[in-house]
């Protein structure tokens, strides 16, 4: 599990597809240093495999479905990436559960400082971000969502766009800094609430009236 809350970034060294899987290697500095063969790491809010540690880089096979379901099969060498290492029992949650299991992606539609006139190192920004469809019943105003893995609060929400507020350290530690209109972006949904609205439609299921099971045949 992963609180959306960045370590580091890295950067892809390179990407090998191979009869529909892929493998990429990350540079990951310092980070990498932490790491076990077999650990659990997330780059860009997506759950990998470190495998073939070296002294500054890991490697991570990617399946057909992480290829299909996430930007990773897209990213070319030298692309900056989110890490994160798995939260340890008994730390703080300072982000928001966050499982590394990317839903869908979203596209960037625009990253722009609150003051066009500020010192780009300390002005907040606003983030906007194309919904795909599959992902909207889970989004709403002031809930959670992890984009590239990154534990952010929705701040806006029109049912199909959404806007987060981006403060300076946000900006400058994760690779959102790196980022134009049109990229594609990893997005994962807060697990509470599909839990919640898992459960919502159990009940309403469960609640037929006597004429509706009649209608239904039993």
């Amino acid at each position: 599990m992963f609180t959306g809350l960045i370590a580091a970034t890295g950067k892809i060294a390179s990407l090998v597809r191979d009869q529909g899987a892929a493998r990429i290697t990350v540079e990951a500095g310092a980070l990498a240093e932490k790491l076990h063969e077999g650990d659990s790491i997330a780059v860009n809010g997506v759950c990998l495999t470190a495998l073939d540690l070296k002294p500054v880089f890991f490697h991570a096979d990617l399946a057909a479905e992480t290829l299909a379901r996430t930007t990773l099969g897209d990213l070319a060498a030298g692309t900056v990436v989110n890490l994160e290492l798995p939260t340890p029992a008994g730390t703080p949650l300072g982000g928001h559960v966050v499982q590394g299991h990317v839903d869908a992606t979203g596209v960037l539609l625009g990253l722009d400082p609150v003051d066009a006139a500020a010192d780009r190192e300390k002005t907040d920004w606003w983030l906007r971000i194309a919904v795909p469809e599959a992902v909207r019943p889970y989004v709403v105003e002031k809930g959670s969502i992890a984009i590239d893995g990154i534990s952010l609060t929705v701040a806006r929400w029109d049912g199909a766009e959404l806007a987060v507020a981006i403060i300076p350290h946000t900006y400058a530690a994760t690779d959102l800094h790196t980022l134009s209109p049109g990229a594609k972006v990893n997005l994962e949904a807060d697990v509470l609430m599909k839990l919640a609205l898992q459960q919502q439609r159990a009940r309403q299921e469960s609640s037929l009236t006597m004429e509706e099971l009649v209608a239904r045949g039993f």
